[in-house]
């Protein structure tokens, strides 16, 4: 089974940068976007429901802003739309979709680079998806997360450490949140499977950043523990254009 998880900085705009010629050929059998920055009134039918799959939309109450979207060729069991905390569920960040092994949660973590209240506001978000997770796995449920953490976890994943230690998405609460959530049991599928240094998933647009590879790695796939034994891959696809970050991927075996 294949998942990928993309960060589309705007749905409408990728539509017209080659995304249906790579959807077609990748053929996910999930497919989760972040930041998709669309109402579905707005959209039209060949992307609010794609031939052969199944959608769940949950956009921000504020348009052209956040949002997210999970389309699968199976049909989920159920879907749950956020998280339970309105301030949070407003802006669009979580959809979490129930297959036969596990539940896949789709999240577009906050931004903290725009001030004191954002990172404020990022930060409560992470120790809220926390305890919904949690609270999750009390239930019996076994977790893959993925989407946009806006978090580099360690110095090995962003080209420029130092010189962004106090840059929001590698600031030392922002990453010891990330070593919280992993001390809990979730899994950095990536970097369990690939230890080398200069992989990343995101680039600023500024200075040639993406042809110099000057980037970070801020978009995962977490599995809770119980799921490990499942993951046959898990990879990166700097080569496709069409967003500022890249589309990041999961291959698990079915039971």
């Amino acid at each position: 089974m294949k998942i990928i998880s993309w960060n589309v900085n705007g749905v409408r705009a990728v539509l017209k940068k080659g995304f249906w010629d790579w959807f077609e050929a990748e053929s996910p059998d999930v497919l989760c976007l972040q930041e998709t920055k669309a109402q579905p009134e707005n959209l039209h039918d060949g992307i609010l429901q794609p031939a052969g799959y199944h959608a769940v939309w949950n956009s921000a109450e504020r348009k052209g802003y956040s949002g997210v979207v999970t389309f699968s060729k199976r049909k989920p069991k159920s879907v749950f739309l956020g998280i339970g905390i309105e301030r949070f569920d407003v802006e669009g960040r979580v959809i979490r979709t129930e297959f036969k092994d596990f539940d896949l949660l789709n999240v577009y973590f906050p931004n903290g680079t725009s001030g004191p209240d954002r990172l404020k506001f990022k930060m409560e978000f992470y120790d809220a998806f926390l305890d919904h997770c949690e609270s999750l796995r009390k239930a019996g449920k076994k977790l893959i997360v993925t989407g946009d953490v806006n978090t580099a976890h360690k110095a090995i994943d962003l080209k420029n450490a130092k010189a962004n230690e106090k840059n929001s998405g590698f600031l030392p609460e922002e990453r010891a949140w990330v070593d919280k959530f992993v001390a809990h049991g979730y899994v950095d599928t990536f970097r369990a499977l690939h230890p080398e240094p200069d992989q990343y998933t995101w680039w600023t647009y500024r200075a040639n950043a993406r042809e110099r590879n000057i980037g970070w790695r801020i978009d995962y796939f977490f599995v809770t523990e119980d799921l490990v034994k499942k993951v046959k891959d898990a990879f990166i696809q700097p080569e496709v254009m069409g967003s500022d970050h890249c589309p990041i991927g999961l291959e698990i075996r079915s039971a």
